[in-house]
């Protein structure tokens, strides 16, 4: 009501307005009401959330504005500021932020003879005990103005990292997921023994340039059983993220080059600043530095009780 006086007063008058407004259902206030609350001194409320709303803003801007409320709890949090989860929920209505909705699925990859796919080695247990024990990839396309583009990913399960992906303008089984997958295996020192690859029936992954490469590197290839969405879903979800909080947002887009710098940019903020639910509200390198820590925990205790 104070706020519709404000509008409106300099074309009606205080007094006129709230006549107006004590006859009918809206509410009572007199002018008197009107002005003393004008002057009465802002609540702490109103000075917590104005001091926070501006930082709320930056900080969901700077994760591509595709936090919720539980997400920005938790930014928010870890910047320092204290606060509950229900005054987030409150400061980001006040501004018209939200979280950002995934679209349904749409399949890019076409599936090869049932004949020449590797066996299910993973049967929809989407879990790792540590980095480098489980990758999952998959294929996704972006409309441009000038075709499209193609992308690629392959995700270390264990962290939810993306360790290699690869944007291009072709599906060809040596071009968009071999570059990927070799990126991934030169960040891991091009030696996968002991990893499993688990991708869907697309004939782009069942490729014997594809699989021979697996294979080469140490690593046991692996591939859904079914063949629907649930056979493959971590790596589906991760190219159901991408598209909600990067491509949907950012476009549209002009060229294959334009995606992949935007594409190269996602990755690294998904890596090393997105807040993961999964991950208890971690980032995949904060995750990974945790495990790593925890197998050298033991060597230094060990080491500082074998000193005299």
């Amino acid at each position: 009501m104070i706020a519709f006086i404000d509008t409106m007063k300099h074309r009606f008058g205080v007094e006129a307005i709230c006549r107006v407004l004590g006859a009918t259902e809206s509410g009572f206030i007199t002018a008197r009401g009107y002005r003393a609350a004008k002057s009465r001194p802002p609540s702490a409320r109103r000075l917590s959330d104005e001091l926070l709303g501006a930082e709320t803003a930056r900080l969901h801007e700077a994760n591509y504005g595709v936090y919720g409320v539980r997400k920005m709890h938790h930014v928010i949090l870890r910047q320092g500021w204290a606060l509950g989860r229900d005054q987030t929920g409150r400061i980001m209505r006040g501004l018209g932020l939200a979280g950002v909705r995934q679209s349904k699925k749409v399949f890019t990859t076409r599936p090869a003879p049932a004949g020449s796919r590797p066996t299910d080695l993973v049967e929809r247990r989407f879990l790792a005990d540590a980095p480098r024990r489980l990758w999952v990839a998959d294929i996704t396309y972006v409309r441009t103005w000038s075709g499209f583009a193609y992308v690629a990913f392959v995700t270390d399960v264990f962290s939810r990292r993306i360790v290699g992906f690869n944007v291009a303008s072709t599906l060809k089984a040596d071009i968009l997921p071999l570059q990927a997958l070799d990126m991934a295996a030169f960040a891991a020192g091009g030696d996968l023994t002991g990893l499993t690859h688990h991708s869907d029936h697309g004939s782009n992954y069942m490729a014997m340039v594809y699989t021979d490469r697996i294979l080469e590197l140490g690593a046991k290839p692996s591939t859904g059983s079914v063949g629907d969405s649930y056979d493959n879903a971590l790596a589906e979800a991760i190219n159901g993220r991408y598209k909600a909080e990067l491509i949907r947002r950012r476009g549209p887009w002009r060229t294959v080059e334009q995606v992949e710098l935007a594409t190269l940019e996602w990755v690294w903020w998904w890596n090393n600043e997105r807040l993961h639910g999964e991950l208890d509200y971690r980032t995949p390198a904060e995750v990974e530095a945790a495990h790593y820590a925890d197998l050298e925990s033991p060597r230094l205790a060990t080491a500082s009780h074998g000193k005299p």
